[in-house]
């Protein structure tokens, strides 16, 4: 069993929304934390139909429990109307709930009653390294970190990102009725595929699409409110250099772009595993920063002449690079100098395949498992 970064200290200290895309393990974490607590699983039909028809009947099942009571309401976002009734509960019964969810597209979007601030938002992640025992890099590259994904054997595993995108397509996209054209939709993510880890051009994606730039930048919005990427904003304050102010997009786990671009079978060496590699990287320190309420301190830089550092943290407090080869080398650290030259007290570091640790020319090497080690450690920042 593998046990999970978010802890139930941490899920019941308040009243919780926990989001997360589709099958990073929210029902299976709930349940092996909390098996005495009422729950209701909204994708059970009885279940659904039952507070569909009625939604007061979730105050009348609870009504009579003692304050303090723990209920669990999982895929909420399926019937926002049962947040008015969770609302009474807790304030006119202590009754404790953790609600989980997909996204929260459709509550905010629908104008669902988000409790009034009575609830904090938290989300689960795929699984990180410091989740795994026995962690290996180049199965987590090819298979990524949805935990289905990963703990598959190698010839299931593609069937089953296979099967996720098209899970994805037909109960978030259809069923919401989020977009008019599917098809079009599908050519979408290949094309945010190609530029994932890469400054979004609305403007040439929508010459892939044979849609407008305002369409694409409304697709890209979809892929953000349901969990699936996540845009990284440029860091945009000006020392000498002018920098680029396009955010990157990240699909939320490498399978994804992997499965989108027909990747395979990755090995060190090559242009494909070294894309993976860095998405991997970018993926975990996303999830760090994520469960540490950090993620507003993410960005990267990048000059019109092309110095780039992959990973900004803070206000210039931390840069990282992210290179897939087993020793770099000075012509690896360009982008670092050139960024020190305008943030002296910014501490760089270098994620790569080096055997060992070391300094170099004033930069951090680490090894990408140790590097995860310190991350996880609290020692990167």
């Amino acid at each position: 069993m593998i046990e999970r970064f978010l802890t139930a200290k941490t899920l019941i200290e308040d009243n919780t929304f926990l989001f997360g895309a589709r099958q990073t393990g929210k029902t299976t974490l709930l349940l092996q934390l909390f098996p005495n607590a009422r729950f209701y699983d909204l994708l059970e039909s009885n279940t659904f139909e039952r507070l569909q028809r009625n939604p007061s009947l979730l105050r009348q099942d609870l009504e009579m429990c003692e304050s303090g009571t723990l209920v669990i309401i999982d895929e909420v976002q399926s019937l926002p109307i049962l947040l008015n009734e969770v609302q009474w509960l807790i304030v006119r019964k202590g009754i404790r709930f953790i609600l989980s969810g997909s996204s929260a597209r459709k509550l905010r979007r629908g104008g669902a009653n988000m409790l009034g601030g009575r609830a904090r938002q938290t989300n689960l992640y795929p699984l990180v390294s410091a989740e795994i025992p026995d962690f290996d890099l180049i199965k987590a590259v090819n298979q990524g970190m949805i935990p289905r994904h990963y703990l598959a054997k190698a010839d299931k595993y593609w069937a089953m990102v296979q099967a996720y995108v098209a899970v994805y397509l037909r109960e978030e996209i259809k069923a919401e009725a989020l977009v008019r054209n599917l098809s079009t939709f599908t050519r979408f993510l290949e094309a945010a595929a190609l530029t994932d880890g890469e400054m979004v051009n609305y403007s040439n994606i929508a010459q892939d699409c044979g849609i407008d730039s305002k369409t694409v930048a409304a697709y890209f919005s979809i892929l953000e409110e349901t969990l699936i990427g996540y845009m990284v904003p440029a860091y945009s304050k000006v020392v000498k250099r002018k920098v680029r102010q396009a955010p990157r997009f990240y699909y939320f786990d490498v399978s994804i772009p992997n499965y989108l671009l027909g990747r395979r079978a990755l090995q060190p060496g090559s242009t494909d595993f070294g894309h993976a590699f860095e998405h991997l990287v970018i993926q975990e320190i996303i999830a760090y920063l994520g469960y540490h309420g950090k993620l507003e301190k993410l960005s990267y830089w990048h000059t019109y002449n092309d110095y780039e550092v992959d990973v900004v943290l803070g206000d210039a407090e931390v840069g990282i690079e992210i290179k897939s080869t087993d020793e770099v080398q000075s012509r690896h650290l360009h982008g670092l100098k050139a960024f020190k030259e305008e943030y002296p007290k910014v501490r760089m570091i270098v994620v790569s395949l080096d055997p060992n640790p070391r300094l170099f020319k004033e930069v951090e090497v680490w090894p990408v498992k140790l590097f995860f080690e310190q991350l996880w450690s609290g020692k990167i920042y």
